[in-house]
């Protein structure tokens, strides 16, 4: 059986174990910061009936039956700094889940790879801070990854993963069929700042604050305009599938516009120009940042409606036909 480690009772902690456990993992939660008998125990049982709330509130929900509740529940063990030793060294996969700072980082990572087993993978769950710098506090950088999860950890599918140069390909695989496992949805990308999801909504969240700002629109109509348009289209496409969707050519108009009216934040980038120049435009030229020429595209696109009503239906956002007299 595969053991599980989550390291730190924080909250991403909290969520890695319970999504593991939900999977029929034994997962040990260790409460990885000093600090005294008393202060641990209540930390972790509050990080346990923190999980239980989860659970029958998804119960509730009709997501989670109720005998997977307690299932779940005894499939997490609630360990102290003091004991921890024993479980770092059974372990499979240690996911550390300290405070998001370096410091944090770094001293959590070093004190796991000195008792972590000689095929122990450890995965950082950062959001920010390079795999790579953090391989090096680490006495093991080959078994070493980022798995950056999305709160909450327990629900949202996206993990990117992250590895550095040194990681062995088979430590990547392997961790990625762990996640897939589990029903989460593993993606891979280069040490980079802000990975993939936080560089895209560092951008979407300060533009917003921008436009508050700048008094553009209320907060309340800024995030209506999102949940009841932009939010759904990017639940159904992402965002390059949505620029060959378009075109590549709107976005670049669009772009010399908005350039020229808010700043360089809004210049189009290089690969849409050197694209636009070869005539590649997107769904309607076969080829974009995507190739078509292999595809139904009658298929793509009903299957991609289909989709969007079945979302804008659950929503209730459909259009409302007009009243009988």
């Amino acid at each position: 059986m595969t053991k599980i480690v989550a390291l730190g009772a924080g909250r991403m902690g909290r969520g890695i174990a319970q999504v593991f456990a939900y999977g029929g993992y034994e997962v040990s939660i260790i409460d990885f910061k000093e600090r005294s008998a008393d202060g641990s125990v209540n930390l972790l049982r509050e990080a346990k009936a923190e999980i239980e709330e989860n659970l029958r509130l998804l119960n509730l929900l009709n997501v989670v039956q109720e005998n997977e509740i307690q299932n779940t529940l005894n499939h997490i063990e609630l360990i102290p700094l003091q004991h921890s030793k024993e479980r770092l060294i059974e372990a499979d996969y240690i996911f550390e889940c300290v405070p998001e700072t370096l410091k944090s980082k770094k001293d959590a990572l070093y004190r796991a790879s000195l008792f972590a087993g000689s095929d122990t993978v450890i995965a950082s769950t950062t959001s920010t801070i390079l795999s790579t710098k953090l391989a090096t506090f680490t006495s093991k950088p080959s078994h070493f990854l980022n798995a950056h999860f999305l709160n909450p950890a327990f629900l949202i599918p996206l993990v990117e993963v992250s590895p550095s140069e040194e990681t062995k390909q088979e430590i990547i695989d392997g961790l990625i069929a762990l996640l897939e496992g589990i029903g989460k949805v593993p993606v891979q990308c280069k040490p980079s700042p802000g990975y993939i999801v936080p560089r895209l909504q560092s951008l979407i969240m300060s533009e917003a604050c921008r436009m508050v700002e700048e008094g553009v629109a209320s907060a309340e109509d800024i995030d209506r305009a999102v949940t009841s348009g932009l939010g759904i289209r990017f639940a159904t496409m992402g965002p390059i599938e949505f620029v060959d969707w378009g075109g590549l050519d709107i976005l670049y108009y669009a772009n010399r516009y908005l350039s020229g009216e808010l700043g360089i934040r809004y210049k189009t980038p290089n690969i849409v120009e050197e694209k636009m120049d070869r005539g590649n435009l997107g769904l309607k030229s076969g080829k974009g940042m995507y190739d078509y020429c292999n595809v139904d595209m009658n298929a793509y696109k009903e299957q991609k409606l289909e989709t969007f009503i079945t979302l804008l239906m659950r929503l209730d956002l459909m259009p409302k036909p007009a009243k009988s007299p």
